[in-house]
């Protein structure tokens, strides 16, 4: 099962000079075993300065349940993307929900005005609930271009999320954009560069709409991540961390320095989550263990 899969089945002349120079640009897992015990090694004790989340979906092959267990047994406080019958089960691990589904998926965003009486109905009922249950975020997607000018699009996107970013503001959840690389994993999807996500930003004009800067997804678009997030920190609510090339462990075979990465997020002064969202290779608890590891800062 892939994220699309997963996903779906649960402004004017300044915009356009700001995007003007933007060119567009696993093998089997082991089960959790019964026996396994969280991490003892008094070297990898939690600094506690950078809060970690992962991904149900990067877990196809175990339950929710499962994957709750798994996850705390290394030092994660939270699994997140859950849909709507999901989003209280952490909390009988003893865990949260960082993020929670939103309306709409990856294709079809928030980008063309026909969507938007659809999704904010959606979200007129899910964002109570998703406060219910103690979720402070709520994931959505801009949705791909199919032709459409990304100036175009992000009026769209603006338009349609001003009408629930105060009932956002009323729950106490902040609706987050993802961005995603269109170059390898989402083709043809808009909202691909932060300068873009920044911009929509700044349209909506709430503190209750921000992004969720994706470390792999733009890694692949852009690059410069240490210094993108100094430069626009203000704008991001949440992170996403996965091995490049390849999507998977955070291990010495990929490019990017999750160490220094994580030092530059907690010296932005962050207070938020940081989710582990890649596809295990070799042993699971091994590579999630060894991710925690890296980005326990």
């Amino acid at each position: 099962m892939d994220r699309r899969s997963f996903v779906h089945a649960g402004l004017a002349a300044s915009t356009a000079a700001a995007l003007a120079g933007v060119s567009r640009g696993a093998a089997p897992r082991a089960p959790l075993s019964e026996t396994a015990q969280p991490v003892q090694d008094p070297a990898s004790a939690s600094k506690g300065r950078l809060r970690q989340s992962v991904c149900a979906w990067c877990f196809p092959g175990m339950s929710l349940d499962e994957l709750c267990e798994l996850a705390k047994s290394v030092g994660i406080g939270s699994v997140e993307l859950l849909a709507e019958n999901q989003l209280r089960v952490p909390a009988a691990h003893d865990m949260t929900c960082a993020v929670a589904n939103g309306p709409g998926g990856i294709t079809k965003g928030w980008n063309r005005l026909e969507n938007h009486d659809e999704f904010v109905s959606k979200s007129e009922a899910l964002l109570p609930k998703i406060a219910a249950a103690g979720i402070p975020q709520m994931i959505v997607f801009s949705g791909n271009r199919a032709g459409m000018p990304d100036a175009e699009g992000l009026k769209n996107c603006a338009i349609g999320l001003r009408r629930i970013t105060p009932l956002a503001d009323k729950c106490g959840v902040t609706v987050i954009m993802e961005l995603l690389n269109s170059k390898v994993d989402h083709g043809d999807y808009m909202c691909d560069r932060t300068v873009w996500g920044v911009e929509l930003c700044k349209a909506v004009g709430s503190d209750r709409f921000k992004l969720l800067y994706d470390i792999y997804h733009m890694q692949v678009m852009e690059g410069d991540v240490i210094h993108t997030i100094r430069d626009n920190h203000q704008y991001i609510a949440h992170y996403h961390a996965a091995g490049n090339p390849g999507r998977s462990n955070l291990d010495d075979t990929q490019e990017l320095n999750y160490k220094g990465i994580c030092e530059a997020i907690v010296a932005t002064g962050f207070k938020g989550w940081l989710a582990q969202e890649f596809m295990p290779r070799g042993d699971t608890r091994t590579a999630l263990a060894a991710a925690v590891r890296i980005c326990d800062v």
